[in-house]
């Protein structure tokens, strides 16, 4: 198979998750009587779904929870009923109301700014605990920006250090 077959395989089967992805959500806000539209996209090497607001009204800002905790578990319950329709594990993101998108801001943020401050000073900056998803947003930063990073600690009290060069 060419390199290009081969990409094209790996879109579709990640357009695939996407629409299972958005099927089992719908029929989710269905059931609770929420509202929502679903968005799809590919984004890179995984499917991203979105539930934005609709015209018939906003997305309940609940369905994130606190510091994201019902978005990470519905994003589980999402990958699971990817995975079972599919057979195989699925890395889907979810993203509820824009939440995700604007902590990728603020995270690209506070990376830049640790960034900075390891630079400046010459000693490492270890970071608040943060999710997986929170933590590779900020070691692309640091790469991005020349030096190193390391998760250290365990779950749920994993934190990036970065480290000077």
């Amino acid at each position: 198979m060419s390199e290009n077959t081969s990409s094209r395989s790996d879109v579709t089967n990640l357009e695939r998750e996407g629409e299972i992805a958005a099927d089992f959500l719908e029929k989710l806000l269905d059931i609770a009587d929420l509202d929502g539209d679903i968005d799809v996209e590919v984004d890179g090497d995984r499917a991203s779904v979105s539930i934005v607001d609709s015209e018939e009204g906003q997305v309940p800002r609940s369905l994130v929870g606190s510091n994201g905790k019902t978005l990470d578990a519905l994003q589980e319950l999402m990958r699971l009923a990817v995975q079972a329709e599919t057979g195989e594990r699925s890395r889907a993101m979810l993203d509820i109301a824009g939440h995700r998108a604007e902590r990728r801001s603020t995270l690209e943020t506070k990376g830049a700014e640790a960034v900075a401050r390891v630079k400046e000073s010459g000693e490492k900056v270890e970071m608040e605990a943060m999710s997986a998803f929170e933590r590779k947003v900020v070691h692309d930063v640091v790469l991005a920006a020349g030096l190193t990073s390391e998760s250290e600690g365990t779950e749920p009290n994993r934190y990036v250090v970065v480290l000077p060069n």
